[in-house]
Formats: C-alpha cells, sequence, structure tokens
C-alpha cells in the first residue's frame, strides 16, 4: 500500500517505525534521489511532497517521501484538500507516501476519510501516565525492536526511572545495548540502576504530593521532570486529568454511588480498579479542596502560555494550592 498515515505523540517510537520503514523500502545507492523528507506545517513543502510522490523511483528500490507534521488530517486548507485527491490514485506502486502527525486525525474531514479508505494507518500514543502496565509494555516493545532481552524487573526499573519521556528512553536504551553487548545474558534491573540517572518521579506523584498537601515536595518533583525535559503543559494536563478523576470520585460517592464500574465510566477512567486506590487517596478530602487544587493549576497553565519560566510558574501556583486548602488560609 503506497500511503502510510502514522499519528501519535509518542514520537520516539514513530520515528522508529519509519526509519524501519525507509531502510527495507530505499536503496542506500539512492537515497539521495529517492528519498523526500518534508515539513507539511508549510503548505508549499505540502504541495511538493505530493508531487513527489506521484514520481516513479529512479534505479533500484521504490521512493519514499516523508511529510512530517502532515496537515491532511486536521485544519487542511481547501486548495490542498483538492491536490491531495488528485494525487491519491497517480502515487504508482513502487511510491510511498508517509503522513506523519502528533494529532490524533480528525475523523469528521473528507481527506481524512479518503486517506484511511486508502491507507496504511499506525497510531503511536503515549500511554496514560498511571498505565503502568502501558509503560512497561511500551519499554519492552523498544527493547524487542532492538534485539534486547530484559530480565525479570528490567522493565519495570527502566519505566520508573524514564517516566513518558520516549526520545530518552530510546537513547537509555542504546547505552544498555552497549553494556549488554559486553555481558553476558538478559539486561537486570541492576543494570539498570548502574547505568541509568532515572528520577523515579512522575507527574502523578506530584498530583499526590500537592493533595497531601506537601507543597514543597511537590514543587521537587515538579523541577525534577523540567529537568528531564518532560514539557511543562503535559505536566499540567497530567495533573489536571488525575484531580478530575479525584473530583469525579468524590461526588459521586458523596451521591451515592458505590458501583466502581458506573463511576470509572463517568470518570473517564479505562480501569476500574483504579477507583479503589483513588478512594483511599481522596478519603478525608471534600469536593472544595480538589476544585481549590484545579483553579490553582488553571493558574498554571495560563502562566505558562503566557511565558512565564515554568519552574516559577509550578512554584508560584503550588504555594497558593497549599495556602489555599482548608485551615491553611494567613491569619489576619
Amino acid at each position: 500500500m503506497p500511503i502510510h498515515l502514522y499519528w501519535g505523540d509518542d514520537e520516539a517510537a514513530r520515528q522508529r517505525a519509519l526509519a524501519a520503514q525507509i531502510e527495507a523500502l530505499v536503496d542506500p545507492a539512492w537515497a539521495t534521489i529517492n528519498l523526500s523528507r518534508l515539513d507539511g506545517g508549510d503548505p508549499g513543502q505540502a504541495a511538493q511532497a505530493l508531487e513527489e510522490a506521484r514520481t516513479a523511483p529512479f534505479g533500484a528500490g521504490a521512493r519514499v517521501v516523508v511529510v512530517q507534521r502532515s496537515p491532511f488530517c486536521q485544519a487542511c486548507p481547501a486548495e490542498l484538500a483538492a491536490q491531495l485527491e488528485a494525487a491519491l490514485e497517480l502515487i504508482p506502486a513502487d511510491g510511498h507516501l508517509f503522513l506523519v502527525s502528533e494529532g490524533k486525525p480528525d475523523a469528521r474531514l473528507r481527506t481524512t476519510k479518503r486517506l484511511r479508505a486508502v491507507a496504511e494507518e499506525r497510531s503511536f500514543p503515549l500511554p496514560p501516565i498511571w498505565d503502568g502496565a502501558g509503560q512497561i509494555e511500551r519499554v519492552e516493545s523498544a527493547a524487542r525492536d532492538r534485539g534486547l532481552a530484559l530480565a525479570p524487573g528490567a522493565a519495570e526499573a527502566l519505566a520508573e526511572a524514564i517516566g513518558s519521556d520516549g526520545l530518552r528512553l530510546a537513547s537509555e536504551l542504546e547505552k544498555l545495548a552497549l553494556h549488554a553487548g559486553s555481558a553476558a545474558g538478559p539486561i537486570t534491573a541492576e543494570a539498570v540502576a548502574a547505568l541509568i540517572d532515572g528520577q523515579v518521579t512522575s507527574s502523578l506523584a506530584v498530583g499526590d504530593a500537592l493533595l497531601a498537601q506537601h507543597p514543597a515536595e511537590a514543587i521537587a518533583l515538579a523541577e525534577a521532570l523540567l529537568e528531564a525535559n518532560e514539557p511543562a503543559l503535559r505536566i499540567v494536563a497530567a495533573l489536571a486529568s488525575q484531580i478530575r478523576g479525584w473530583l469525579w470520585v468524590c461526588l459521586l460517592e458523596r451521591s451515592g454511588e458505590q458501583d466502581v464500574a458506573v463511576i470509572a465510566k463517568a470518570a473517564g477512567i479505562g480501569n476500574p480498579k483504579r477507583i479503589y486506590v483513588m478512594r483511599k487517596q481522596i478519603r478525608g478530602r471534600s469536593p472544595e479542596q480538589l476544585l481549590a487544587l484545579l483553579r490553582r493549576l488553571l493558574d498554571v497553565e495560563a502562566a505558562l502560555k503566557r511565558g512565564a519560566d515554568p519552574g516559577d510558574a509550578f512554584r508560584d501556583g503550588f504555594l497558593l494550592a497549599a495556602l489555599a486548602q482548608p485551615g491553611n488560609a494567613p491569619r489576619r
């Protein structure tokens, strides 16, 4: 199939899959002619990609055209959409057009429907930060792609040390691969601990510290995430999702609902077993406290979008969140 639709926010996995396809399809001797990489954020380059995809390859191997930041399944201009329609039937069998984007395709668009009818579609979503099993599976999959064997406990240790940083996962696996080359047997948890300077934290740990009214700990954990190149707005999004989940559980329980499946569905939580953990976490907390945390988090997001330093935004927001908790307001 000559058209490929790759999307998802796991950039490292996307690029790994794309590199494997290019290696399989393009003859290295003809790569300078038969491999094009274009930026779909530029309408001119997006149009150029459609033109090049219709051209048969030179020499051996296939022609591959890669469009990063593909606009065709997002806000696609009408003129570009028409060019796409005209090009789809003209791509030769030995030509391959890869449309790559971070965001999920907009299923309402005509271009998305048209592409999905003819394209190979692959998604590369990052697992939710609370999904420990998903994080571990992601590590195991990345290790398998590199031909690395992991001993029991190694994937868990690596997932804890890396968090959701896919690019860092790729880098650390390269380091472990070199180590494995000089050692017999699979990579162990001890090797992970020895070779990787991991900050064992996540946005969930930040939320737990805020809920426990430990602002200094929350600030330190947020700073560790920022130093590990975790995007500030992604931390905010994960915290907002976590606090909203607590709020839903709190409100539903106060209304008398006890069925964990019903609560999980209403709160948008895929695994009902998480409800038991969340109930313990929010025991003794009121909806007003959780709403206060959400308000402070919105203040952090607003500060970030106005260009504030991420460290300052989190420090100010988390300290205000602590003061907003009942019983912590300063006396006049």
